[in-house]
């Protein structure tokens, strides 16, 4: 039985809600399953994520109900990526593992991959991620939508920069596939560089990125940056403590009471 997401220990999160919402897109079909799923898209964007997984709970029993495995697959990856964000790894990979490769399509295969790739950079395992990143053809690369495929080449990026690799064209293709202006490139080009050493360059990209996340009214990216920034050696001690209590208030708010915790550390 799946817990209640209120439950879960939200102490970080360097996977983006950006990222999860470029992932859900091709969920929004006119079925039960896919009209829930919509639904609990637009739960995450706004910061309400017990909301948004007890509809993807409900968007599972409908997918079941239609009998429709390719539905069920989509809905199973887009909770696992959800509970990858709260650090439930085990519950995720568990999630992971009960989807049925053989009824998925190129763009949910591909899908599937950026959610292993996601487990993997969160456990630090960057090397694992970067051999998956490597083990997708380019025919199930170049056949998804291109919101998926920037989801699938940013983690590619961040595995590829955790691990020393040359992780250039995976950022190229994150920028070529992705909005500009919507700040999910410049999130992941700032991973990228913290990964890299490159604080400065780092801090200058979450600035862009926190900015679009506040323009975009995405409360819970916005947060997760401030709590990122703050922990930069670049960062002023002063500067710190007035992100970390941006951060706490906004998780409070939100109802994420250890991401708070965590942010007035």
């Amino acid at each position: 039985m799946v817990r209640p997401l209120s439950k879960i220990r939200w102490v970080r999160a360097l996977t983006m809600a950006t990222a999860f919402a470029l992932s859900v897109t091709s969920l929004a079909e006119a079925s039960d399953s896919g009209v829930l799923s919509y639904r609990a898209k637009r739960s995450f964007d706004a910061g309400k994520f017990a909301k948004g997984y007890s509809q993807l709970e409900r968007a599972l029993l409908a997918s079941r109900k239609e009998a429709d495995l390719l539905s069920e697959g989509r809905v199973l990856l887009a909770m696992a990526q959800i509970r990858t964000m709260s650090l439930d790894y085990d519950l995720a990979d568990s999630l992971v593992s009960i989807v049925r490769d053989e009824a998925l399509d190129r763009n949910t295969r591909l899908l599937k991959a950026k959610v292993k790739m996601a487990l993997a950079n969160e456990r630090s395992n960057y090397k694992a991620a970067a051999d998956i990143c490597g083990s997708v053809s380019e025919k199930t690369r170049d056949k998804a939508d291109e919101t998926t495929q920037a989801a699938f080449y940013a983690e590619c990026a961040i595995a590829q920069a955790g691990s020393n690799q040359d992780s250039k064209e995976s950022l190229r293709m994150a920028a070529k596939r992705s909005d500009d202006e919507s700040g999910f490139y410049a999130f992941t080009a700032a991973r990228v560089a913290e990964l890299g050493g490159k604080m400065d360059k780092a801090d200058s990209l979450y600035k862009y990125a926190e900015k679009k996340a506040i323009e975009g009214n995405k409360p819970y990216n916005t947060a997760t940056i401030l709590y990122i920034r703050s922990q930069l050696k670049s960062t002023s001690k002063k500067e710190a403590e007035d992100m970390k209590l941006r951060c706490k208030n906004a998780f409070e708010l939100m109802g994420l009471p250890n991401n708070a915790k965590r942010c007035g550390e």
